[in-house]
């Protein structure tokens, strides 16, 4: 009888060892119940006891779009390319608030779910993806405002026309968000023994986000400091972003390229990070 069972097969066989490349694609799609349940508790948690609820997704870009018109348009008098200094400034922002909600988010996964993790045995990549998918959706209602601030300036007769690039937004979008993931998955693989880069991820996301073109188009950086700015891979996006719906902006083939070959080494790195931490990670955590 005992021989029996032992040779019985099992639906699921969980190994405490396994393979460093083993990302367990299998299982993550056997589970995909439990990454929507995730994307829902994410809602209902974050906006739970807000008076507002799902407004805060208007009302956090719309804000920010104001005080950078006022300090960088106004104030600063920085170029925005011959757009209207709102829909320059909400492009951007539209499209960084998705990056870097998805870094930040996932950045904590190990700290925020750690009892969770020594509970039960489930693909742990599920709540990364579930931040990313999570942040889709809040993504996709921001674009909702970014269209209906874009129709009221093109019926103002706003100078700018959407060009054939405008096919390329998934593929923009797929970029911010393999982006996101990957960098936040090698940080919260790295804050399981370095508890510092938990502080220290909100302010370095924030300087990053100078790094970019977000406040200012790259034809306003002067030549010298041009090369460092593409550096950051979220500048081409960014402008391939603007240049697909304005039609202003430097976007070339090899923006994208570079950005979509820095997203797929940052992903490709921080799965690596990330499974091998997820073994040992509740006894350091």
């Amino acid at each position: 009888m005992a021989h029996k069972e032992h040779n019985k097969d099992w639906d699921l066989v969980i190994e405490g060892h396994s393979s460093l490349f083993d990302v367990k694609f299998k299982d993550i799609w056997q589970y995909r119940d439990l990454l929507v349940m995730f994307v829902k508790r994410d809602f209902v948690s974050f906006y739970k006891q807000t008076i507002l609820g799902p407004l805060w997704f208007f009302i956090q870009p719309l804000f920010t779009t104001i005080i950078f018109t006022f300090v960088f348009g106004r104030l600063a008098g920085i170029s925005t390319d011959g757009l209207p200094q709102p829909l320059f400034y909400l492009a951007g922002i539209t499209a960084w608030n998705y990056f870097a909600d998805c870094l930040t988010k996932t950045s904590t996964v190990f700290r925020d779910n750690a009892n969770i993790f020594g509970k039960v045995y489930f693909p742990r990549l599920i709540l990364p993806l579930s931040i990313v998918v999570s942040n889709l959706v809040r993504f996709g209602v921001q674009m909702i405002l970014f269209l209906t601030i874009m129709g009221f300036y093109y019926w103002q007769n706003a100078v700018f026309a959407p060009t054939w690039t405008l096919m390329m937004f998934p593929v923009f979008v797929l970029l911010m968000a393999v982006l996101g993931l990957g960098l936040g998955l090698i940080i919260t693989a790295m804050t399981t023994k370095y508890r510092d880069l938990a502080f220290l991820i909100t302010f370095g996301v924030q300087l990053m986000m100078y790094t970019a073109t977000v406040i200012y188009p790259l034809s306003a950086v002067p030549g010298k400091f041009k090369k460092i700015i593409e550096l950051n891979p979220m500048t081409g996006i960014i402008e391939g972003f603007r240049y697909s719906f304005f039609g202003k902006g430097e976007f070339s083939a090899w923006s994208i390229g570079y950005s979509a070959m820095m997203a797929l080494v940052v992903l490709i790195f921080g799965l690596l990070i990330f499974n091998k931490t997820e073994k040992s990670f509740v006894d350091t955590v």
